[in-house]
C-alpha cells in the first residue's frame, strides 16, 4: 500500500518568501476577435503544485499552452510570463525552443497524438535529451531506460524499442512523463494528464507525477476537470470561468471555505464516493457564456443565484487577502456565513436512490438475468488467406441480475468486458455460451418477430450524445424515430414528442432545431428522451455523463433518478466513475478480465469490499476533499490487466493482487491452479465474491 503524502504547503495561508519561479501578469489570449484568456495573473513557487480547474471553455488549457508559447499562429498573446525573471512572451521561436523541455516541460492530455508514431519511444526520449545536453547517443539511451524504469514501465530495456501504439494508454502517459522530466525541468505543465484513463491507471499516473517532482524538484501546474485529482495533489487552486481566474486559495481552504458561487457549485456538483445518493447534486443553471459575446458585468451573473444589479454592470476584480481571493461582490458574505452549495443553489427534491417498489427484492419481477455469459473473438492472421491463430476471451463468465425499478452499476477497467457484455445483451440473439433472460424471455429462443417486439423493452443512452444523434434530423424527428420503428400511430407520435421533451427538461418549441444547436447536456437529454419514447422497462446507460462537465453531469444524474422514480424504470449503468455509481445505483457488479469478481448492494460492496480488486478500485477513486484524500491509504495495482488473448489458469487477478503477493507458497498454489467461483462472501448482506482469500478474512487484506 502507498499512503498519499500531504504536501507541506497545502492548506497554509502564507505566501512564499522567495521570489516566484514563474510569474504571470495580465495574460490575455485572443483568437481573432474572440477572447479566450482575459487577464490571468498567477505566481508559482519552486516545488509548488498549482491546480487549475473549471468547465470546458474556461481557458484552462489555453493558459497552460500560452505559458510555453505552444498556441497556433492565429492566437494573439499579450501580458507577461516571466521564468526566473526572464520574459517569455515575445521571445523568438529559437529561444523558446531552448526553454521548452529544458526549463519548462509539458505533459499533454493525449499522449498518443503527442508522440511521433513512426519513432520508437526510447528514440524520442533520446532526442529530447540530446537537443538540450551535450551527450552521446549511448549515454542518452542509458538515461532513457533509467527514466522509463523510474516511471514504472516494466522491462524498460525492451520497451524502449517499442512504438507508441504498442503501449497501453497508461503506459503512454507514463512514457510522456519520462520524456518531460528527462532534462530535470523547473516547471512541469500537465494538461488533463489523467483524462480518459481508468481509475487504477489514473492513480499510477498521479503517483508517477509525484515521483517525478521528488526526483527533479520541479513545480507543477496541474490542469484538470477532476476536483478529486486536484484535492489530492494541489497546494493551491485557481478556479477559472470565462477566461479569467474567479477564485484562488490554498487547496484545503478553497474546498472547505469557498468564496465564489461558481466554486460552490462545482464542489456541490461532484458525486462523492464517501457519501451515498441521499443528497441531490448541485446543477449549476444555464451554460457558460459565449466568449465572442460577453455581456457587461460578471460573466457568471446569468447563472448565479446570488446575482444583484451591481453584478450586471461591472465585472468584479479578484480581491481578498494574499492567500485567498475571489472575484465576487458577495465573497465576504459567503465566507462570513459559511454558505454551502445547498444554501446557495435550489436543489431538486429528488426521491432516494433506493428502489420505489415496496416489495422485497426477491418478490419483484426480474428484468434482466445473465448467467455464465461467454463471448470470444477470433485472432486472424494473413492478408489474403485468413487463418485463426487464437482467441480474444472478451467475456468469460459474467453474471447479472436486475429487478424491476432497480439500478445495477457495471464497473471495471478498460478491457474488462463491459462493452462486449452490452453488445451481447442488446443483440437479443443466442449467446455463444451462457444464458440471457430479458423480461423473463430467453433470448436464445426468440424468433425474429419476437425479438423486434422485445427490442422496445430495452433502450440505450450512449456515451457521446453528439455522435448518437443524426445531425441531419430535427430533434423532434430524432425522438420520434424509435416510435416509427415500432409502428406507432402518427397521432401517438405527435402527442408523445412534446411530452418527452418536457419530461427531460427541454422546451417542446425547440423540436424543430438540430442537434448542433444544443449544448452537450441538452443533447444528452435528447438522447434520454429518444430512449424513453417507446416506454422501455430497461434503460442501458453507457457512460452517460463521462463526456460532460461536472456541472452538467449533476443535472443529468438528478434527471435519471427522477425518471426512475416516476416511470419505474430499471437501469443498467456502465461507468468508469465509481462515484457516479455510488450516487445512482442500488447494486453493483465488478468485472475483471471478462468475469464477474464481486457483486452485491452498493452499500455492502463499497462499504466493505471482499475482493482485492474491488478494494483497489475504490482506493484509487479520488475524493474532492483535501484532508480526507491525503489521509487515505491507496493500493496501487502493478501494471495493466493481462491480455485477453491468453487464457488464464487459476485466479486471473493474481499477477496484480496484493493478497496473493503476501501469501505463503502453499496457499498461493491454490490461486495459481484453482479458479475462484462467485460465492457468498457476506451472506447476511447478499454479497458475492470470486476470491479464495476475501478481504477481511484470514489471509486477506484488512478492509
Amino acid at each position: 500500500m502507498t499512503t498519499l503524502p500531504t504536501s507541506p504547503s497545502a492548506g497554509t495561508d502564507t505566501a512564499p518568501a522567495a521570489p516566484p519561479l514563474l510569474s504571470v501578469r495580465d495574460l490575455r489570449v485572443d483568437f481573432g476577435e474572440v477572447p479566450a484568456v482575459r487577464g490571468v495573473s498567477l505566481d508559482l513557487a519552486r516545488g509548488e503544485v498549482l491546480g487549475i480547474v473549471g468547465e470546458s471553455g474556461s481557458g484552462k488549457s489555453v493558459t497552460a499552452l500560452a505559458l510555453l508559447g505552444l498556441l497556433p499562429a492565429t492566437a494573439t498573446v499579450q501580458g507577461s510570463v516571466r521564468l526566473d525573471g526572464r520574459e517569455l512572451v515575445g521571445l523568438p521561436g529559437r529561444a523558446l525552443s531552448r526553454i521548452r523541455g529544458r526549463r519548462i516541460a509539458m505533459v499533454f492530455q493525449d499522449p498518443l497524438s503527442a508522440f511521433t508514431p513512426v519513432y520508437r519511444i526510447g528514440d524520442q526520449i533520446v532526442e529530447a535529451l540530446r537537443i538540450h545536453r551535450d551527450i552521446d547517443r549511448a549515454a542518452a539511451r542509458r538515461r532513457a531506460v533509467e527514466l522509463l524504469d523510474l516511471v514504472g514501465i516494466p522491462d524498460p530495456q525492451r520497451r524502449a524499442d517499442a512504438f507508441p501504439h504498442e503501449f497501453s494508454g497508461g503506459m503512454r502517459q507514463r512514457a510522456m512523463i519520462a520524456m518531460a522530466i528527462a532534462n530535470d525541468p523547473d516547471v512541469i505543465l500537465a494538461d488533463e494528464p489523467t483524462t480518459a484513463l481508468d481509475v487504477t491507471i489514473q492513480a499510477q499516473v498521479l503517483e508517477v507525477l509525484r515521483t517525478a517532482r521528488q526526483q527533479t524538484g520541479a513545480a507543477l501546474v496541474l490542469v484538470s476537470h477532476d476536483l478529486g485529482v486536484i484535492a489530492g495533489s494541489a497546494d493551491r487552486v485557481a478556479v477559472m470561468y470565462a477566461g479569467r481566474i474567479v477564485e484562488t486559495a490554498p487547496a484545503t481552504e478553497l474546498f472547505e471555505q469557498p468564496r465564489h458561487p461558481y466554486t460552490l457549485g462545482l464542489i456541490g456538483a461532484v458525486p462523492r464516493l464517501d457519501s451515498g445518493g441521499s443528497r441531490p447534486l448541485v446543477p449549476i443553471p444555464g451554460a457558460p457564456p459565449a466568449m465572442a459575446d460577453l455581456s457587461p458585468g460578471c460573466p457568471f451573473a446569468p447563472r448565479c443565484p446570488l446575482a444583484e444589479d451591481a453584478c450586471r454592470t461591472a465585472e468584479p476584480p479578484l480581491t481578498g487577502d494574499t492567500a485567498h481571493r475571489a472575484a465576487c461582490i458577495n465573497a465576504d458574505r459567503i465566507a462570513g456565513q459559511r454558505l454551502t452549495p445547498a444554501d446557495v443553489y435550489a436543489l431538486p427534491d429528488l426521491p432516494p436512490p433506493a428502489a420505489q417498489d415496496p416489495r422485497p427484492r426477491e418478490a419483484r419481477e426480474p428484468v434482466l438475468r445473465v448467467t455464465g455469459l461467454v463471448k470470444t473473438y477470433p485472432v486472424l492472421k494473413g492478408a489474403v488467406f485468413k487463418r485463426r491463430t487464437g482467441s480474444v476471451h472478451a467475456v468469460d463468465g459474467v453474471e447479472l441480475d436486475i429487478r424491476r425499478g432497480e439500478t445495477l452499476g457495471l464497473v471495471g477497467e478498460s478491457g474488462s468486458g463491459k462493452s462486449t457484455t452490452l453488445f451481447e445483451l442488446l443483440s437479443l440473439a443466442r449467446p455463444e455460451a451462457g444464458r440471457i433472460e430479458l423480461m423473463g424471455r430467453d433470448t436464445a429462443a426468440l424468433t425474429r418477430r419476437e425479438a423486434h417486439r422485445l427490442r422496445g423493452e430495452v433502450q440505450i443512452v450512449f456515451q457521446d450524445p453528439m455522435a448518437s444523434l443524426d445531425p441531419r434530423m430535427p430533434v423532434g424527428d430524432v425522438v420520434a424515430e424509435p416510435l416509427h420503428a415500432q409502428g406507432a400511430p402518427r397521432e401517438l407520435i405527435t402527442r408523445r414528442v412534446p411530452e418527452l421533451l418536457r419530461r427531460v427538461g427541454l422546451d417542446p418549441a425547440h423540436a424543430d432545431r438540430y442537434p448542433h444547436q444544443f449544448s452537450g447536456g441538452q443533447r444528452q437529454r435528447i438522447g434520454i428522451a429518444r430512449a424513453l419514447s417507446v416506454e422501455p422497462q430497461l434503460l442501458v446507460l453507457d457512460e452517460p455523463v463521462s463526456a460532460l462537465d461536472v456541472s452538467i453531469q449533476a443535472g443529468i444524474l438528478n434527471l435519471l433518478r427522477q425518471l426512475r422514480a416516476d416511470l419505474g424504470l430499471a437501469y443498467l449503468l456502465v461507468s468508469h466513475d465509481l462515484s457516479v455509481v455510488r450516487h445512482v445505483a442500488d447494486r453493483v457488479s465488478v468485472l475483471y478480465l471478462g468475469r464477474t469478481v464481486e457483486s452485491g448492494t452498493v452499500d455492502a460492496v463499497f462499504g466493505a469490499p471482499c475482493h482485492p480488486y474491488t478494494l483497489a478500485l475504490l482506493s484509487a477513486v479520488p475524493l474532492p476533499d483535501p484532508r480526507a484524500e491525503r489521509a487515505r491509504e491507496r493500493i496501487l495495482l502493478a501494471g495493466d490487466p493481462p491480455s485477453p488473448t491468453e487464457r488464464q489458469t487459476g485466479c486471473r487477478f493474481r499477477g496484480r493482487c496484493p493478497v496473493f503477493a503476501a501469501l505463503d507458497p502453499a496457499a498461493g498454489r491454490r490461486c495459481e491452479t484453482e479458479e475462484p467461483v462467485l460465492s457468498a462472501a457476506q451472506p447476511e448482506v447478499d454479497q458475492l465474491a470470486a476470491c479464495h482469500f476475501p478481504v477481511g478474512r484470514p489471509g486477506g487484506l484488512s478492509g
